[in-house]
């Protein structure tokens, strides 16, 4: 079984955070979690507001909780509010269902972890994540 190591987690944070530069998002939060919901790297750019690295770990442990990128959790919190409340309430880790997150995958599909942000849009986080899987040269789902 593959796992998601601390260089591959930092070179995706520094290439999602470049990509959110070179894109002129505004300044964001990026977190890289394992396949059990813990932190291998975060970091916080300059001028992000405080709550940016609990959003983003929030949104990467619920992707890696529930297996699904963050986008799809959006759409089922909006179909079942009150089974997402209950979770979010009673989870043993932050749990925000929110777009932003993709899940990271080996070559066969398995997942090794999840990467979120938070500064942006749902879209821009998600968009910077993305960007920084493959120049790290992983796969996401």
């Amino acid at each position: 079984m593959s796992t998601l190591t601390l260089t591959q987690a930092r070179s995706l944070i520094d290439a999602a955070l470049a990509a959110a530069r070179q894109a002129g998002f505004k300044p964001m939060g990026v977190v890289v979690v394992d396949a059990a919901a813990q932190v291998v790297a975060c970091a916080r750019e300059d001028g992000a507001s405080a709550l940016r690295l609990d959003i983003a770990l929030g949104k990467s442990a619920a992707a890696v909780g529930m297996g699904v990128n963050s986008r799809v959790l959006t759409q089922r919190a909006k179909d079942l509010p009150a089974f997402f409340g209950a979770v979010a309430a009673t989870a043993q880790q932050k749990f925000i269902p929110q777009t932003g997150a993709v899940l990271i995958t080996d070559a066969a599909g398995s997942v090794l972890g999840a990467a979120g942000a938070s500064g942006g849009t749902g879209d821009e986080d998600e968009q910077i994540v993305i960007a920084g899987i493959a120049a790290a040269g992983l796969k996401h789902a």
